[in-house]
C-alpha cells in the first residue's frame, strides 16, 4: 500500500514558490494566508478552484501566488519517482494488489491522474477528498480496513510522514517510513514480495 506524494510523485509546492518569490518572502506568504489549511481542507474532499479563490479574495496582497495553488498545481506535483513506479509495477506483475492510501484533493487527484496514468492502475484507491477524512486520523485507516477486507498485519504500507506511519504502526499494520526508492525496495525483498532484479 503506498502513499503518493513523495512517494511516487514528487510534492514540493515550496519549490515553485521559493523561485518566484525568494525563500523569505515565500514562508512569510504561507504564514499570512494559512494556504497549508486551505489545502487540508482540499483534502478532506472541499471544492479546489472556490477554495483557492476564496484564499485569494481574503489575501488580496498575495491574490497573485495563491491562485498559483490551482493554476500551476502540476508544478507542485512533479517529476514521478521513476524507481517507485516500477516498484509498484513490479508488485502487480506478481499478483500482488497494490492499494494507494493518500491524503488528496478531488480536484488535484483528477489533475495529477492525467498527468500520471499509473495513478489509475491501483487495484483500490483511498482518496482523502472522497473520504472526508485525511491520514493520520483513525477513521481513514478504518475505513481501509473495513472495504478491502484484510487483516491489518497482511498490510503493508509506506509514507513519507512520520505520523501516518505511526497512526498504521498503532493498528498493527506493517510499514515502512518513506525515505527513498531504493529503502522501499529493500523493504519489498525482504517481505519476499519481489526479488532482487525485479526490485531495480
Amino acid at each position: 500500500m503506498l502513499d503518493i506524494g513523495n512517494v511516487l510523485i514528487h510534492w514540493n509546492p515550496e519549490r515553485v514558490y521559493d523561485a518566484r518569490l525568494g525563500k523569505a518572502a515565500r514562508k512569510r506568504f504561507f504564514e499570512e494566508t494559512n494556504i497549508h489549511q486551505m489545502n487540508l481542507d482540499l483534502d478532506r474532499g472541499a471544492d479546489f478552484k472556490p477554495s483557492v479563490e476564496a484564499l485569494a479574495a481574503k489575501h488580496p496582497e498575495w491574490h497573485d501566488e495563491v491562485m498559483l495553488w490551482h493554476d500551476r498545481w502540476l508544478d507542485f506535483a512533479r517529476p514521478a519517482i521513476d524507481h517507485s513506479v516500477r516498484l509498484m509495477a513490479a508488485l502487480q506483475a506478481k499478483g500482488v494488489p497494490v492499494f494507494a492510501l493518500s491524503n488528496f484533493g478531488i480536484g488535484p487527484f483528477d489533475i495529477a491522474c492525467r498527468a500520471y496514468p499509473f495513478l489509475k492502475g491501483f487495484d483500490r484507491s483511498y482518496i482523502s477528498g472522497y473520504m472526508k477524512t485525511i491520514k493520520p486520523e483513525p477513521a481513514i485507516y478504518a475505513a481501509l480496513e473495513q472495504d478491502c477486507g484484510l487483516a491489518p498485519d497482511h498490510l503493508l504500507f509506506t509514507d513519507d510522514r512520520p505520523e501516518n506511519i505511526e497512526a498504521a504502526r498503532q493498528r498493527s499494520w506493517q510499514t515502512h517510513l518513506f525515505e527513498g526508492a531504493e529503502g522501499w525496495a529493500r523493504t519489498l525483498i525482504h517481505a519476499g514480495l519481489l526479488e532482487e532484479g525485479e526490485a531495480q
